[in-house]
């Protein structure tokens, strides 16, 4: 129930994209969602799930899972549809096994409205993949500890050239950002002249970036949904000043500093 309360509160107060997959909260998150959207707020957000290559060994396998999802998700079309975890193993194995044309079929069938790829692999594929297909959006691992990992700033400038919307996962490093603070961190925060919570820093770094479509973030409680939707209404691409960013900068080598001299506390060296 308190789940249900959450998300009916997200909703109400302005936030209209909801993502998932067929494996998240031990497999139980599309019957969840698609429990709690049938009462009245399924047309009232974005709704994105995944195609996950690990599940596919032939074409078949393809509308099956995706039959599959929108049952659990009690509805008959998803926003948008995801090729998960893009690399350069499953982007070859997918195209080889026809998920274009998959992606085409289910389209003109209307059992997904829009096609895109969340990523996890080089820059160089992530472009390459960009220019084989007409991708609406795609999902890249973007924060300011990981700015130039993976797809990185470059991904994120090559996509939105192209033309195509940029979702960013893992805006908090999957919470690490947000937890115990190690001390010479504190002291850096401190020393900024706009006083912010770790979670508002690093989310209105990502914001700052004009590139940017859509901000994913996890909220376990009332309050993080809270902050989040008053952050997201009030960053502004473009928006931090030169004493902000330098202070996100200091920030930033500090925990590399951290990673290099041993662990700290940060639990942020295996993320």
């Amino acid at each position: 129930m308190r789940q249900h309360c959450q998300i009916y509160e997200a909703i109400d107060n302005g936030v209209n994209y909801i993502d998932t997959t067929m494996i998240n909260q031990n497999g139980e998150s599309e019957t969840f969602l698609g429990k709690i959207l049938s009462d009245g707020y399924r047309d009232k957000i974005h709704l994105t799930t995944k195609l996950l290559p690990a599940y596919v060994k032939k074409r078949e396998d393809m509308d099956r899972l995706l039959n599959s999802q929108l049952a659990n998700l009690q509805t008959d079309y998803v926003d948008y549809y995801f090729l998960h975890a893009m690399n350069r193993s499953y982007w070859n194995r997918l195209k080889s096994l026809g998920v274009l044309e998959f992606l085409e079929a289910a389209k003109k069938d209307q059992r997904i409205k829009n096609t895109g790829f969340s990523f996890y692999g080089d820059l160089d594929t992530f472009k390459e993949i960009i220019d084989s297909y007409d991708w609406p959006v795609c999902q890249i691992r973007y924060n300011y500890l990981d700015e130039l990992t993976q797809a990185g700033k470059s991904g994120l400038e090559y996509a939105a050239e192209k033309g195509v919307g940029v979702i960013v996962m893992e805006s908090l490093r999957r919470g690490r950002l947000v937890g115990e603070t190690p001390e010479t961190v504190e002291k850096i925060w401190e020393e900024a002249e706009q006083k912010r919570s770790p979670a508002e820093w690093a989310l209105r770094w990502v914001w700052n970036h004009p590139e940017v479509s859509v901000v994913l973030s996890g909220m376990n409680e009332e309050e993080h949904v809270r902050e989040n939707i008053k952050i997201a209404n009030q960053a502004m691409p473009q928006s931090l000043s030169p004493h902000e960013v330098d202070v996100m900068n200091r920030v930033k080598h500090q925990y590399n500093e951290l990673k290099k001299n041993g662990c700290r506390g940060c639990g942020l060296c295996n993320s």
